[in-house]
């Protein structure tokens, strides 16, 4: 059995947890996740909490136990607390504005680029360097953080680019005569 799947899933009192034959449906006060469910996992709820155990000893079948553990966890936290991923913007000019859905970003390009937002996530840029994404669905948030960070990443040399807050940037040293 997966280390993982031997913890329990708690459900806080705010998050409801629908188990049908083929998929699970979590909703809460942020949004409605749901995932598809394998026949490799046995689930089992058990009062405010929710078990996973491997159908077989099969190696398949013990590591997709962890797998669904972490992805139903990741999203009973994000239908009750959401997540967020923090972007900042490094180089003179580089700056970002939210419209709406639409984030407008200017990275040294000689045009704008305007980034739509998909549907569950929100962006806010509380200065023009930083850029916030919240949203329930942890895999989304981290992709479309990804996709942001992909038009300009950060460059070795003086570091200039888009860059997760957390992130740090080791620079190299210039050629020397």
């Amino acid at each position: 059995m997966s280390r993982v799947a031997k913890n329990p899933v708690a459900i806080p009192e705010k998050v409801e947890v629908v188990l049908s034959a083929n998929s699970i449906a979590v909703s809460g006060p942020l949004g409605k996740l749901s995932h598809p469910l394998t026949d490799a996992v046995v689930l089992k709820r058990e009062g405010d909490s929710i078990t996973f155990t491997a159908s077989s000893d099969a190696q398949h079948s013990r590591a997709m136990s962890g797998t669904l553990r972490s992805l139903v966890a990741n999203m009973v936290q994000g239908v009750s607390q959401g997540f967020s991923r923090k972007l900042t913007l490094v180089g003179v000019g580089y700056k970002a504005a939210a419209q709406g859905a639409v984030l407008n970003l200017e990275l040294g390009y000689s045009h704008p680029i305007n980034h739509k937002m998909p549907t569950g996530v929100t962006v806010a840029t509380a200065t023009p360097t930083e850029i916030l994404l919240t949203g329930a669905d942890k895999q989304v948030v981290g992709q479309v953080a990804a996709q942001i960070r992909a038009y300009r990443a950060p460059e070795p040399y003086k570091g200039k680019g888009v860059r997760y807050s957390d992130e740090v940037v080791v620079i190299k040293e210039t050629k020397k005569k």
